[in-house]
């Protein structure tokens, strides 16, 4: 079944970069793609005509939403409100419990997920939350988490996540770790078993990967027995790391290295694993202590850093910079780790922030965001097949829209994009030779069923926080309105 995609753009590769290809042709046959160019000689059994689109390579995303998302609760709580939002050391001492039932569990990744291909991911590494968790993720969540995303036909990297330890905040009001190295042992074991039984299920479209939680609740052991498995195995890493102010101060203090320098020490980095975020490295503006140079170490060790800019960006944070991290050698990926799963949105903060603090536009520029986002994010993962349309890639396509009024007028067409589009403009999705998504609706599947349980389960995982919070607050004061709440205006 050969398949032809026409548009007014195509975004080839010619085994270097992109390239763009104006009045298009995309041809696959089955899942790969044998054509890219103008006037394909083949003859098809099926044609769609895009119109004013750009036809891409699908985005992917490594730290992506797997969850429904927490953090419209943390992002403009105040630095002391924060602390309310951690687990106090009275609930877990007191046996923390899963506030979610099992079947609500399940139903959370059919949610993100979805969200994932209407926004044009075809291949995802997601993140979930353990803030409402009893401790880490379980089996039985991630089982049911790559059945969704066999069934909605989504390209996945999973594995439980795991932990020895979580941040607590005692009575007085300071964080410390409360320890559970059983726990962890117990989480990896569970991680090794779901790799072992899922990695290259469902025609190859769910493959492992081993998610052990934030630097600072693993121990060395932890550590080090992720990187025994990974290697054995052959699966990747993502380890959360140099992420933030008490993460970083506490490895130096436990250590007299900065986060970085601890993974290398233990021989945790390498080509299998990516660090999310990474942007609290030695000479960072926050840092307070800390030698030596991260970034060569990343370097050194062809370590990935996913780049997630809306996040950080929101909680008043950034990278300083993407174009630094890039000039210095590092693979770069993007994740988008939060709502909405933006790629466009990334791609336009990203560049914008990495622009404020190089005060240039060289080495921020969105072509370089873009190719994170695919080239880079598939060099990590062994890829070559993925991230780029040319003859024996993945047929993994997604087609934006450029003829929606508020898209403006057409220039280069990735500006184009970027600058006035968003997630909503992409109207079909394809991963593997399947159409996944067309004309934002996904076979199969009632969304707005999706959006009422959804609220449902958001509803319920906001109730958590007050059984948490160390200063048992009132929900009023905890999770505060933008303006406050009236019945009426006399």
């Amino acid at each position: 079944m050969k398949t032809r995609l026409k548009g007014k753009y195509v975004i080839g590769y010619d085994g270097e970069d992109h390239v763009i290809i104006e009045d298009g042709e995309v041809v696959y046959e089955d899942d790969r793609i044998i054509y890219v160019g103008k006037c394909c000689p083949f003859k098809v059994d099926k044609e769609i005509d895009t119109g004013n689109a750009l036809i891409s390579p699908g985005f992917i995303d490594l730290n992506a939403l797997g969850d429904i998302d927490h953090d419209i609760l943390h992002f403009e709580a105040n630095t002391a409100k924060q602390k309310n939002l951690l687990w106090s050391e009275r609930y877990v001492k007191q046996g923390s419990r899963e506030i979610m039932t099992e079947k609500e569990e399940a139903f959370k990744s059919l949610y993100a997920y979805s969200q994932l291909i209407l926004h044009g991911i075809t291949t995802a590494m997601p993140i979930t939350s353990v803030h409402y968790k009893k401790w880490a993720e379980t089996y039985e969540e991630l089982a049911s988490a790559a059945g969704h995303a066999a069934s909605l036909g989504l390209r996945i990297y999973l594995g439980p996540s795991y932990q020895s330890g979580n941040r607590v905040v005692q009575p007085d009001g300071n964080i410390k770790i409360y320890w559970d190295e059983e726990a962890g042992r117990q989480g990896l074991e569970r991680a090794v078993r779901f790799v072992e039984e899922f990695d290259g299920s469902y025609r190859g479209l769910v493959r492992g990967m081993l998610a052990p939680e934030r630097i600072e609740c693993q121990t060395e052991e932890s550590l080090l027995q992720t990187k025994h498995y990974s290697d054995k195995l052959g699966v990747p890493i993502k380890l959360h790391a140099a992420q933030g102010s008490f993460e970083y101060h506490k490895i130096i203090k436990d250590y007299g290295v900065t986060p970085i320098r601890h993974l290398y020490n233990l021989g945790f980095l390498g080509a299998k694993t990516a660090i999310p975020h990474a942007h609290f490295i030695s000479g960072y503006s926050e840092a307070l202590a800390g030698e030596g140079d991260d970034l060569e170490l990343l370097k050194r060790t062809n370590t990935t850093v996913i780049h997630c800019p809306l996040i950080i960006g929101r909680h008043g944070q950034a990278m300083e910079s993407f174009a630094k991290y890039k000039r210095a050698g590092i693979n770069l990926a993007l994740g988008t780790d939060t709502f909405p799963p933006d790629m466009f949105q990334n791609i336009r903060i990203g560049s914008m922030l990495s622009r404020i603090v190089n005060k240039e536009v060289e080495d921020s520029a969105y072509a370089d965001f873009y190719r994170a986002a695919t080239l880079g994010a598939a060099n990590f993962l062994g890829r070559e097949d993925l991230g780029r349309l040319c003859p024996g890639a993945a047929a993994d396509i997604i087609v934006i829209d450029l003829d929606g009024f508020h898209m403006g007028v057409l220039d280069d067409p990735i500006r184009t994009m970027i600058v006035s589009g968003t997630g909503r403009d992409v109207k079909i999705s394809i991963i593997n030779g399947h159409v996944v998504m067309k004309d934002r609706k996904i076979p199969n599947l009632d969304l707005e069923e999706i959006k009422n349980k959804g609220q449902k389960y958001f509803e319920k995982m906001r109730k958590g926080y007050m059984k948490r919070d160390y200063q048992r607050l009132p929900e009023k004061e905890l999770l505060k309105t933008s303006f406050r709440l009236a019945d009426s205006i006399n």
